[in-house]
């Protein structure tokens, strides 16, 4: 009676090996035929060949290298750029901004309202340099296409 469980049990464990062995087995053929041989490029045997090779490598390269880089840009560095750009403008932004607020610009606007007398003084000076510059200027003109039709 032992011998005949053993059997059965050896049986059943030998059939159900089988079956999961078996779908791997099945499987594993197609992924052998998916893969390819690499092409081999072989060295070009007189200079007239590697200046063909050459040729071909630098057409290529000026037709597709463009696009490469722009794919590279577009996809690798832009969007880091961009991650730091976003997380400089959440975490870092609103601390300097709110340093400028309290910190600088009340500095700022009591100096211009220090200073705003003293600017007001000056720019009343260039209005009148400029007054009196302006028909010296034109008069210069003046003479000069006079000149120039003379």
């Amino acid at each position: 009676m032992i011998i005949k469980k053993i059997i059965i049990t050896f049986v059943l464990l030998g059939s159900m090996n089988f079956l999961f062995i078996s779908p791997s087995s099945l499987v594993s053929p197609v992924f052998s035929l998916a893969q390819e041989t690499p092409k081999v490029i072989e060295p070009p045997e007189t200079m007239e060949e590697a200046k063909e090779l050459g040729e071909k490598a630098l057409e290529t390269t000026q037709k597709e290298l463009p696009g490469i880089l722009e794919k590279i840009w577009e996809e690798d560095v832009l969007p880091i750029w961009q991650k730091m750009y976003d997380w400089f403008l959440t975490n870092i932004w609103p601390q300097i901004k709110s340093w400028f607020k309290k910190e600088v610009e009340p500095r700022v606007k009591e100096e211009v309202e220090k200073r705003k007398p003293i600017i007001e003084e000056e720019f009343e000076k260039e209005k009148e340099k400029l007054k009196e510059e302006i028909p010296e200027v034109s008069k210069s003109l003046w003479e000069k296409l006079n000149e120039l039709i003379r």
